[in-house]
């Protein structure tokens, strides 16, 4: 793959106007704020991150969890650039080179736009609905590849529906973002039938044809197998490690607020990234500081930095590696001993003390509840329009989702699209109201 390719400003569904224009925000920056305008990313706010929305303590929504992996995949693609920008200055596109910054900001305001409520219980109970749950009666209704879409959802494969698909009353190309952007999003750039043990693909049947324009534009490498299967375009890399860095070091912040971890603990978590002088330093500043949620919030700061340092350090060195499709897991796998050492020890007192706590685990059961009656009610009705009960139900869901369409596969994913584009707050209230216990008040 080559870098003239891949950074690409040309955008999806208007690619017939496509020129290299010149503005005081670059196509990229374009991207982001389109993004930060839009009803889907302001929706974020009420979906839950891991914890339940906050009562007295805030800790990390959607929201809040997108705009700081966007933060972060900024730092990681502008160091990145300026590497590369130097290597490459003699090339006559080096130029673009600079966009790498504004094009992983971008991406990570996207990446989880695709998300249902209720965290990554959601995606889990839209899958199981259809692998374990009353879904299970549809299968011979569908073709193969469609089932696996559907076993298998992805708020990944989800993200790339919501930017590229012309929902009803909207212009084609969707959010008509650039190709560059919409490629940096897509962690799974192979179909549903590819997914494997573990469930992960990049996008469904429906925008197949989709990613394999925007990919072989942007002279990704096509895999040599019975599918769609493409190597990663390289900033998916910096993508994935904004948001391991996130969601990881954030976790452990919101668990010390929520009196989930000790303060002795998580100081013991965050020191651990650090050693010689460094440390040194830290543990001086931290003696000077009294406030013990600055004395967090100070170490936070210093452990996404050096995670930040680390993994642009690694994507540097690997460059080569990344263009050829051959680069070996995620960028985080790579970094230093010791940070990456510590960095383990965060995701083993994560998964057996936060992941596992008995806020998390309620509202994961409640979500599976909520979005599996919403799937149960909202199917029967596309299937069987002519009901009364169903036509009221319909009614309620906004002309823009093709609840009416003739193939069965589209309105099912209609359901999907109304459903994972719900708040929290909005799907339990729908869930009260189809259930009988909440009236409007009048």
């Amino acid at each position: 793959m080559s870098w003239e390719r891949l950074l690409s400003s040309k955008r999806f569904g208007l690619e017939r106007y496509h020129e290299e224009r010149r503005h005081s925000r670059s196509d990229f920056q374009r991207d982001y704020d389109r993004l930060v305008f839009s009803a889907p990313f302001r929706r974020l706010q009420n979906k839950t991150q891991v914890f339940p929305l906050p009562g007295s303590v805030f800790v990390h929504n959607r929201l809040t969890h997108s705009l700081e992996v966007s933060c972060v995949g900024r730092s990681l693609g502008n160091n990145v650039s300026s590497v590369l920008f130097e290597k490459y200055a003699n090339e006559p596109w080096a130029g673009k080179l600079h966009g790498i910054g504004a094009i992983v900001a971008a991406a990570c305001l996207a990446h989880d736009m695709g998300n249902p409520p209720f965290g990554h219980s959601g995606e889990r109970a839209i899958a199981t609905y259809f692998s374990e749950g009353n879904g299970l009666s549809l299968k011979n209704k569908l073709g193969t590849d469609e089932w696996k879409d559907l076993t298998h959802f992805e708020g990944n494969a989800n993200a790339f529906r919501l930017l590229t698909h012309q929902f009803n009353g909207r212009r084609a190309g969707g959010f008509v973002m650039t190709y560059s952007t919409l490629a940096s999003i897509v962690k799974y750039p192979y179909a549903s039938n590819l997914a494997g043990e573990k469930g992960k693909f990049g996008f469904f049947t429906s925008e197949a044809d989709d990613f394999v324009k925007v990919a072989d534009t942007l002279g990704m490498l096509r895999m040599d197998t019975f599918g769609i299967r493409y190597c990663r375009h390289p900033l998916v890399y910096l993508v994935e490690a904004a948001d391991d860095i996130c969601y990881q070091v954030m976790d452990i912040e919101d668990a010390h607020k929520l009196k989930i971890l000790t303060t002795e603990k998580t100081k013991e978590l965050f020191l651990g990234f650090f050693s010689g002088s460094r440390l040194k330093h830290i543990q001086e500043t931290l003696n000077i500081v009294s406030d013990i949620n600055e004395q967090i919030a100070y170490l936070r700061s210093c452990v996404v930095g050096v995670l930040v340092d680390e993994c642009s350090r690694i994507f540097c060195e690997r460059e080569e590696e990344l263009l050829r499709g051959e680069f070996d897991g995620v960028l985080i796998n790579h970094i230093g001993e010791t940070p990456r050492n510590a960095y383990k020890n965060c995701s083993d007192v994560a998964y057996e003390h936060i992941y596992k706590a008995s806020d998390v685990l309620d509202i994961e059961l409640a979500g599976n509840r909520i979005i599996s009656v919403l799937l149960d009610k909202l199917i029967d009705a596309v299937i069987n329009p002519g009901k009364a009960y169903s036509q009221l139900l319909l009614n309620k869901v906004p002309g823009q989702y093709e609840t009416r369409d003739e193939n069965i596969y589209k309105r099912i994913q209609a359901v999907i699209d109304y459903i994972s584009g719900m708040t929290d707050v909005y799907a339990l209230d729908l869930y009260r109201k189809i259930n009988g216990m909440s009236l409007p008040a009048l």
